[in-house]
């Protein structure tokens, strides 16, 4: 991951991205014990948004420094990395309140954990609320502060359900 976080930090500084964060599977495992992940999301905001195909500059980087493409991702040593331009306004105030955390030597922004479970309560597959779950149960999230966050970007009814189902007892 240590090559990650490089790779990310020189697209920033040249400018290729506005910022990045690493969110998903990958960005629980700093909060919660190990999960099942293929891949590295990585969060991007795009310096280039008129383009058709956004991504295509960040390719392009990734080429000339030497890493190749995976179907959507890029390999970077073992992890092959996959970008996802900001998609939603709860998706740009995560980018903007991630943490930026030290991974051996290399600064790694990462989405903090009340981020990581409203994004996955409004993506709603079963996946996702096994991760809101164990946010919760690591004590990394409270759900009074998902209730708020949900509120605040338009998923309170989410996030009822979600409550409805799996805490209410």
């Amino acid at each position: 991951m240590k090559a990650v976080a490089e790779l990310l930090n020189e697209m920033r500084d040249a400018g290729v991205i506005a910022d990045y964060a690493l969110f998903g599977a990958a960005a629980q495992m700093r909060y919660t014990e190990a999960v099942a992940t293929l891949d590295a999301d990585m969060l991007v905001a795009v310096a280039a948004q008129e383009r058709l195909d956004v991504l295509a500059p960040l390719y392009e980087f990734c080429a000339r420094k030497g890493y190749r493409s995976e179907g959507e991702a890029v390999r970077v040593g073992a992890w092959p990395v996959q970008f996802i331009p900001v998609f939603s306004p709860l998706a740009e105030a995560a980018l903007k309140e991630a943490d930026t955390t030290d991974f051996e030597g290399a600064p790694l922004r990462v989405v903090r954990a009340d981020y990581l479970a409203v994004l996955a309560l409004s993506v709603g597959r079963a996946k996702d609320f096994a991760r809101v779950l164990a946010l919760i149960e690591s004590g990394s999230v409270l759900p009074e502060r998902i209730m708020e966050l949900a509120g605040r970007h338009g998923l309170s009814d989410a996030w009822l359900r979600f409550k409805t189902r799996f805490l209410d007892e």
